[in-house]
Order: C-alpha cells, then sequence, then structure tokens
C-alpha cells in the first residue's frame, strides 16, 4: 500500500491527524485559489477553512481513484467561493433594494425650507415646556393623544389642549412671518 492510499485510507477512517496533514499539505494552495476568486484575504481564509470542514463531513466521498486529495480539495474551494461570491452579490442585491424603497430621493434643501424649520424650531422654543413636549410627541414621535398622555402623565383634555394652543401659535407666528417673507402661503407646515 503505498503512502497515499494509506493516507486516503486514515483520512476515510477520520484520523484527525490526517486531517491535519491535509491541511499542513494543502491549505496554502486552497488559500491561494480562494484568494484569487474572492479577491479578500478574509473572505479565502473563511473558504478555506469551509472547504476542510466540508471536506472532512464528506470524507467517506474521496476516492484516490478518481484524483489527487489536492484536486479534490480546489473542486471544493471552488464551489465554496462561488457560493460566497453568490450570497455577496445576493445580499448586495438586497441591500440595494432596501435602500432604494426605504431612502428618498437626495434633493437639496430650499432656503424657504431651512428658514421654514428655523421658524419651527424657534416658535417651538418660545413654547412652555408641557406645550412643546406635547407637540414633539405629536409630531416627531408620532403618538396618539391618549399616547401622549400616558408617556406625560398629564391628563387626556391638558394633552390636546397643550396641542391646540401649541398649534395656534405655530399658526399666528407662520402667518407673520409669511406676510414678512411674502412666501410662505398659510397652512400645515411640512417641516413638522
Amino acid at each position: 500500500m503505498s503512502s497515499d492510499d494509506e493516507f486516503a485510507a486514515r483520512w476515510r477512517d477520520g484520523d484527525e491527524r490526517a486531517l491535519r496533514a491535509a491541511y499542513d499539505r494543502h491549505g496554502a494552495a486552497v488559500l491561494y485559489l480562494a484568494q484569487r476568486l474572492l479577491g479578500n484575504r478574509s473572505d479565502a481564509e473563511d473558504v478555506t477553512q469551509l472547504t476542510f470542514v466540508a471536506a472532512w463531513a464528506g470524507r467517506d466521498t474521496f476516492d484516490p481513484e478518481r484524483g489527487t486529495m489536492l484536486g479534490w480539495l480546489l473542486g471544493i474551494a471552488r464551489r465554496k467561493a462561488v457560493d460566497r461570491l453568490r450570497s455577496a452579490a445576493r445580499d448586495d442585491r438586497l441591500t440595494e433594494t432596501v435602500r432604494s424603497q426605504l431612502a428618498p430621493p437626495e434633493q437639496p434643501e430650499s432656503p424657504e425650507r431651512i428658514v421654514d424649520r428655523l421658524v419651527v424650531a424657534d416658535e417651538l422654543g418660545r413654547l412652555p415646556a408641557e406645550q412643546r413636549r406635547t407637540l414633539e410627541l405629536a409630531f416627531f414621535d408620532d403618538l396618539t393623544h391618549p399616547q401622549i398622555a400616558a408617556v406625560t402623565g398629564l391628563p387626556l383634555g391638558t394633552v390636546k389642549s397643550h396641542i391646540r394652543r401649541g398649534m395656534a401659535n405655530l399658526r399666528r407666528r407662520w402667518e407673520v412671518d409669511g406676510a414678512a417673507f411674502g412666501s410662505r402661503a398659510v397652512g400645515p407646515s411640512r417641516a413638522l
């Protein structure tokens, strides 16, 4: 029995020293192939590990009469690298799909929109703390009136009054600034 036949027999029998010997003999070649296919050292190392794990798990399929251990390992490595490339491409497509669905198109903010946001922020800063907090919870956190009452501990009627008075203050300020700048129409703001 030749040393290759003896090695193959030890390999198929599950001798862990045969696994170590296979890695010592062929690990560098498997890593080189994986790195050439993937272009990334980290992914190549992962594929090398996956190759040896898969080879060990399927060790009974190795047949020295059909080819060498190196050829068999490189075939496994090639399939694992292709799997990694396909998985990365699938992840990229998924990421791009999610981004395209969630992200609105980037548009530079108009000077009027910036002024609107500054007016709203300034007016919110002038409101009493409880009134400001109820408006922030309603418009920025998108809470309902009962939810705001639960969060703040205020009675529901008080929450509604704070929101109504706060909106009235914002509307008055909007009308004054709209008349001063001549660019805004009276009505609900998109800045909130």
